[in-house]
């Protein structure tokens, strides 16, 4: 499942919250610090994806008339592209080798940064960080549904895209998420 940059402060959150409760670690800083290392780490990361999607693109548009005179798929050629290219912006395709790397980059930062100490290996640790990104990516689109089902029972219907729908789902998100304890 494909994280969007909007999903990295509740996943940094999720992470966050998981690492505190593990009873393997301590935060020398508090919550925030952390919370603020897996963020940066994780929005730098898909950052650099959305980098290689955008080179992608343009290279799809400059081939548009090969492409379609040889009737080539443009969504097989994106990912032809994509995987191609993805070296050259460090992009990891695999989710389960990328988040793997991701939770190895927080670990290695939080403890860098002395944000945080722990007891035991740093293989445990590392996978609390990784089934923290693992459990919020399984539940993102139930949350999602939900969030989208009760929007659609208000009275006052809203239109997709404007402000006011934008900050009542962002409002009912965060809500669903909190009775989930992710954040």
């Amino acid at each position: 499942m494909k994280i969007r940059l909007p999903h990295a402060p509740y996943i940094a959150n999720k992470i966050a919250i998981d690492l505190l409760n593990c009873g393997y670690a301590t935060f020398s800083h508090g919550l925030e610090p952390v919370k603020a290392c897996a963020q940066e780490i994780f929005e730098a990361d898909l950052k650099k994806e959305e980098a290689l999607e955008q080179r992608v693109e343009e290279l799809l548009e400059e081939n548009e008339d090969e492409m379609e005179f040889n009737r080539i798929d443009r969504r097989s050629m994106f990912w032809m592209i994509k995987k191609k290219i993805a070296k050259d912006y460090d992009v990891i395709l695999s989710y389960e080798d990328r988040y793997n790397n991701i939770a190895h980059d927080i670990l290695d930062k939080l403890w860098q940064e002395d944000l945080m100490d722990y007891n035991v290996a740093e293989n445990t640790m590392k996978n609390v960080i990784l089934n923290a990104m693992e459990v919020y990516v399984s539940s993102f689109e139930d949350i999602e549904d939900i969030v989208m089902e009760k929007i659609g029972h208000m009275k006052r219907k809203l239109i997709p895209g404007t402000d006011e729908y934008n900050a009542v789902f962002e409002r009912l998100y965060r809500e669903e998420l909190q009775k989930k304890g992710m954040f």
